[in-house]
């Protein structure tokens, strides 16, 4: 089936105190946790599961291609993404390596996210400098889009050693690069490198008002039309989010407001009404969840993913488990069809692997009939 639009959510991994019960869950539980909510996500038809890559606690997924890889293994239809691989401080030759052998494993149900990450100590440790933090990200990525389309590259910059005659192995599935997001919550640069690639963009809109994003997209499809990969409505846009839901909204705020207070990325600051009423975090009914998030086409227009956050901030699994039921069940079936509806015929569907690969053999095959 041809998706226009994927849905799917996104964990950052975070081990936090649930702040109802006083009880940390441990690195392990939280692991096995992130593999059980991917399986989950498939098992109530969710399209998209990805994992962020964080160094630091109170974070645990530090290898992202060694959890996607054994979800791969216990799935069959989930795509498995990143949310966050940073593209500053690891290795580019190393993340040509790591994403087409999961490619392979994963019979192409693979793309990534680049992100700067939002870590400051993460740089030293790996031997970089935060000050180079965005020419880091304009230079590793220039190499890695050449590892996975030249099978032979010799290259030289200015951050790590020279390359001769370098081939990195496995090459990509079926000569297939896997689709690539470029991932930004405030910076222009990342908006302009994903334009200058035709790659995709990914807004990762949950901490501020919808005006700051609107702002970066239409940057990202001005540009992306301007380096002649479409028009600006043919730009291939992912929106994240935030949501907590029960039957009754009034039990949904009650029930998460501990979580909220609490949390470490927005604890102890606005409080949850105000919270949801500049960002998109919506506490409240499947409805309510519904109405909010088919808004995001007015302010940005049409796009082609939508990730939800949802296993944050001491929820224990029994109740993020709970919300993918009712996300799979009840938000997001209304949410494609609702999508669906006038939808233009020129916006692009959701990219996979079989799309990419049919638009490879395409071009392949037009200058021999030219």
């Amino acid at each position: 089936m041809v998706t226009k639009v994927q849905f799917g959510i996104f964990t950052v991994g975070d081990v936090t105190m649930d702040p109802t019960t006083g009880r940390t869950p441990t690195e392990h539980e939280r692991i096995k946790a992130m593999v059980t909510i991917a399986l989950k996500a498939e098992e109530v038809g969710l399209d998209v599961f990805a994992t962020g890559e964080h160094h630091n606690p109170p974070f645990v997924p530090s290898s992202p291609t060694t959890m996607l890889g054994y979800i791969a293994a216990r799935t069959e239809r989930l795509i498995l993404s990143t949310s966050t691989t940073l593209i500053t401080t690891n290795d580019p030759v190393k993340i040509a390596e790591d994403f087409a052998m999961l490619q392979h494993l994963a019979e192409g149900r693979v793309d990534v996210m680049m992100g700067r990450g939002n870590t400051g100590p993460v740089y030293p440790w790996f031997g970089q400098d935060i000050r180079q933090g965005i020419p880091l990200a304009v230079e590793n990525y220039a190499l890695l889009h050449r590892l996975w389309r030249e099978d032979v590259v010799d290259w030289e910059g200015r951050f790590r050693t020279p390359l001769q005659g370098f081939t990195s192995t496995p090459r990509p599935l079926d000569g297939v690069p896997p689709f690539v997001w470029h991932g930004s919550i405030r910076s222009p640069e990342i908006a302009e490198q994903a334009a200058y690639y035709g790659d995709g963009f990914f807004a990762n809109n949950i901490f501020w008002p919808k005006e700051h994003f609107q702002r970066l997209i239409a940057l990202y499809r001005r540009r992306y039309a301007h380096y002649g990969h479409g028009t600006a409505e043919q730009a291939v846009v992912g929106l994240g989010g935030q949501v907590f839901m029960r039957k009754n909204s009034q039990d949904a705020i009650k029930e998460f407001r501990p979580y909220f207070d609490n949390a470490p990325v927005y604890g102890h600051g606005p409080s949850l009404e105000e919270f949801t009423a500049e960002t998109p975090l919506t506490v409240g009914s499947p409805q309510q969840v519904i109405e909010r998030t088919l808004e995001f086409r007015d302010y940005f227009g049409d796009y082609q993913r939508q990730l939800f956050l949802m296993d944050h901030a001491g929820l224990p699994l029994k109740t993020v488990l709970e919300q993918l039921d009712l996300l799979g069940e009840e938000v997001v079936p209304v949410l494609r069809a609702e999508f669906a509806k006038g939808r233009p015929a020129g916006v692009p569907d959701a990219p996979t692997h079989a799309s990419l690969l049919a638009a490879k053999r395409e071009a392949e095959i037009a200058p021999v009939e030219a």
